[in-house]
Order: C-alpha cells, then structure tokens, then sequence
C-alpha cells in the first residue's frame, strides 16, 4: 500500500480502525424510525473500510480487478488508493490524518464543501484519529515495515 500509494501506513491504520474498529464485516449503526423501530443502516458502507459502494466501485475499476471490503489487504489499498486521490486533488498531505480523515468521511466533494464545519462531533473524532508513531510498533511487531 505505501509503495504502491505513498499512503503512511500509520495514517492508513488509523483511518481503519475508527471507521471499523478492525472488524472485517463491520456494518454502520441502525436508523431508527420513531427513536425505537429499526429501519436500515444510516449508510451502505461495509468492512475494515467502511466504504460506500461507488467509490468501492472506482477502487475496483482503477485496480482492474474486484475485491473485497471485508479483505484486511483490500481494504487497505482502498485507503491508500483514496488517500493518494485526495492528495492528488485536494492537496491534503498523505500524512495529515486529520484532514485526510474528514476528506475520507465526507467525501472529497463534501469535504471540499466543508459539510464538516456543522459537525462539531465529526472534528472531535477526527482529532481521535490517531495517526502516532505507536501505530509504527504495532505494524513492525506484525512483520510490516514497508510495502503494505
């Protein structure tokens, strides 16, 4: 992923684990209708990634081959794969988690509009994305140093 992205994999794994916790088939929260009867998820976004289906979609098309967002690696190259688009077209620095966190829940478009300014919530957890160098240990304990 980093040398394929340029992505930091620290960011990258900070980028998954608030939006999945790590789980593969992580699912958003439930609507509700009424405060009490469930109606759907707030959100189609699935897996480690919790991605939305189009931008799975152009993931798919710019890799030339399908995945899966409940696969650890392909979840991974999605983040690095959109992470890198952001840089490129947004201007965010790979390895500014925050900003690249906000651009990554909201969209680039979204972002670019700063829908996240009405959501206070979203920037408290965005300044949680923990993109620290203690991410570097536990990727070098798991064996990865490089090339994710």
């Amino acid at each position: 992923m980093e040398s394929r992205w340029g992505t930091p994999p620290n960011v990258a794994m900070a980028i998954m684990k608030q939006e999945s916790s790590f789980v593969a088939d992580a699912l958003p929260p439930r609507a509700y209708f009424l405060w009490i009867i469930p109606w759907g998820r707030v959100s189609p976004s699935y897996g480690y990634a919790q991605a939305q289906p189009p931008a799975w979609k152009d993931f798919e098309v710019a890799m030339g081959s399908s995945g899966s967002r409940d696969n650890f690696a392909d979840a991974i190259m999605f983040i690095g794969w959109y992470t890198a688009g952001t840089q490129r077209q947004l201007g965010i620095s790979k390895w500014d988690a925050y900003n690249q966190y906000l651009a990554y829940h909201e969209g680039r478009g979204g972002y670019s509009r700063n829908t996240y300014r009405a959501k206070p919530w979203l920037m408290q957890v965005a300044n949680k994305v923990p993109a620290s160098e203690h991410w570097r240990g536990f990727l070098v304990a798991l064996g990865i140093r490089r090339g994710v």
